[in-house]
């Protein structure tokens, strides 16, 4: 019998865990009756009742397991963490909580991957969201694929049901801060992907503020694209040109309507500035080149560190 991991990061979800444990074991006990259930729960150091739930969950089911984390270490690394915990022969990537992202579809999904295909992701065709944060998460993901070595279709999360293959192949990826919804399809394998409405949660309020999500959206250019860096040459390049064009202006200007706009040497230090403000860019762009490449090498550290794991066997020998 095979078996299909389901990994829920937790902080403060006390409203919803047990929702979220009661949804996707009555999707096995029904249309998936024939896998074996694996569900784990990181929970992100709450202080609320989210690890009581659990626990009491736990000692009935133990088929639910849970990794308690020493401190919050945010979403990205917990959930990573849970991943690289896991034991299915594929593995949900990532079941929210608070269901935004529909468990009903993991039916769908497991059917995909027995077809043959090791990744297999979801696309939020449909935001049930305002018009403004809509518009701002489609910007950020179009110029994340635009500029990603990776071709990753825009709307894809990580809502995804991967094979046993590519979560190895994700094992050996060092990075402290992984970005897991870009590094799938770096490991590479068949993938195919599957719409739906990302809906709107039912209860509680999301923990994801809004510094932690500009956090994560920078983490995903910088570990995945180059456009921070092209961005700082292009400016650099642009200023340059815009600066030596404005002095050709000046000088003409200078020359016509002499000691009648300001003092001689005045609009000479104005040029000189942007001039050499855009050349600073230009090289300061040109050495983050190297230094993210090094930093992309040297970074090697815990991804998390745990607390306690529950209904996890005795590590091997």
């Amino acid at each position: 019998m095979k078996t299909i991991s389901v990994i829920t990061p937790c902080y403060n979800e006390e409203l919803n865990v047990k929702d979220c444990y009661e949804s996707i074991k009555s999707i096995f006990d029904g249309l998936l009756i024939g896998y074996r259930r694996e569900h784990i729960f990181c929970d992100n150091a709450s202080d609320d009742n989210t690890l009581k739930i659990l626990r009491d969950i736990a000692a009935q089911d133990p088929a639910v397991k849970i990794i308690i984390n020493a401190r919050n270490f945010g979403p990205l690394r917990n959930t990573f963490n849970g991943v690289m915990a896991s034991a299915g022969d594929a593995v949900l990537l990532f079941m929210p909580a608070d269901l935004q992202d529909p468990p009903e579809l993991l039916p769908e999904f497991v059917e995909l991957w027995e077809a043959g295909y090791e990744i297999v992701y979801g696309i939020r065709a449909v935001r049930e969201e305002s018009r403004l944060m809509r518009g701002i998460r489609n910007a950020y993901y179009t110029l994340l694929t635009r500029f990603s070595e990776v071709s990753v279709p825009p709307g894809v999360g990580d809502f995804q049901l991967v094979d046993r293959r590519v979560v190895e192949a994700m094992r050996h990826v060092r990075d402290t801060y992984p970005f897991m919804r870009m590094m799938t399809f770096e490991c590479g394998g068949r993938a195919i992907g599957v719409p739906y409405t990302w809906r709107q949660r039912r209860k509680g309020f999301s923990k994801n503020r809004a510094g932690a999500l500009i956090d994560q959206g920078l983490n995903g250019l910088v570990s995945f694209t180059t456009a921070p860096v092209r961005f700082g040459l292009l400016a650099g390049f642009l200023i340059s040109a815009l600066s030596i064009g404005y002095a050709i202006i000046n000088f003409v200007v200078g020359l016509v309507m002499y000691r009648q706009l300001a003092e001689p040497g005045i609009i000479t230090l104005i040029v000189a500035m942007f001039f050499f403000g855009g050349v600073q860019l230009f090289f300061m762009g040109m050495i983050g080149e190297y230094v993210l490449a090094i930093y992309g090498q040297v970074r090697d550290k815990p991804v998390v560190f745990e607390r306690e794991r529950v209904n996890f066997g005795p590590p091997p020998a």
